[in-house]
């Protein structure tokens, strides 16, 4: 019966407001990046808007870790992908100013395309060697001016909850330019939507973001590229929920 009470909630009330509520911040980020600062106007109305969402939602979160992270310091931030609330959850409660890195399709969406373009935020192009070394290019220059990066370095979404494996361009990254990985731990998002059930209702879980101890580089080059993937990979396999522990080939990636 509850469940029944939310969904009708869903149809009446939260889908309406999502629809609504990312108008309006799309327009803001837009607006307020073609008159002010983009580090800003790219970040902040996100962060509210994911936190509204969640809030709607009725969506409980929890944050650990926070107290890992050094105020002003730069972090390719990496993290296991469960599902389409991961947005909502990093974007709301990481509390750092960052951008995404994200697929070229989500150019196409409307209003929301435009506002990430806008913002700066990076579009992973695999269209030929030319264009990936373009998206590498501007994510070097935003980490060199103080803002940091948040990657899913799986490339998809799992279909079982479970972890894939990881693709190096991340770690690469943060070789090239000498900065800690800050792995991050998602519980919940899977749960609450399933890959499998995208465009279906809501089921509300709590969602739960773990910050771990930034690893530091030991170097550079191969060594150290190895070392944080596999130090990332361990450290976020270790908070998952026992359900979803162990790695499980995602056929996406």
């Amino acid at each position: 019966m509850l469940h029944f009470l939310y969904c009708i909630y869903q149809i009446f009330v939260f889908i309406p407001l999502l629809i609504l509520s990312t108008i309006v911040t799309a327009l803001t980020v837009i607006i307020g990046t073609m008159i002010g600062d983009a580090g800003y106007w790219g970040y902040y109305p996100g962060k509210w808007w994911a936190r509204f969402v969640l809030g709607v939602l009725l969506i409980p979160v929890k944050v650990e870790g926070r107290e890992n992270l050094k105020d002003g310091q730069s972090y390719v931030f990496v993290s296991n992908h469960q599902g389409a609330f991961d947005i909502f959850l990093i974007f709301g409660y990481l509390c750092r100013n960052f951008k995404w890195m994200m697929k070229q399709q989500l150019r196409k969406m409307p209003f929301v395309g435009k506002a990430c373009a806008k913002s700066n935020q990076i579009f992973v192009d695999k269209r030929g060697p030319s264009k990936i070394k373009q998206t590498y290019d501007k994510a070097r220059d935003i980490l060199r001016h103080g803002t940091s990066v948040v990657v899913f370095p799986e490339g998809a979404r799992t279909f079982t909850g479970h972890m894939g494996k990881f693709r190096r361009g991340a770690f690469m990254l943060a070789d090239d330019l000498e900065l800690p990985v800050a792995p991050i731990t998602i519980n919940g998002s899977f749960n609450i939507m399933p890959r499998t059930k995208d465009w279906h209702f809501v089921h509300r879980h709590r969602l739960s973001l773990t910050i771990h101890k930034p690893i530091e580089p030991i170097g550079r080059g191969a060594e150290n590229i190895n070392n944080s993937m596999e130090k990332s990979y361990a450290a976020i396999m270790s908070a998952l929920v026992p359900e979803y522990q162990g790695y499980v080939e995602n056929p996406d990636q």
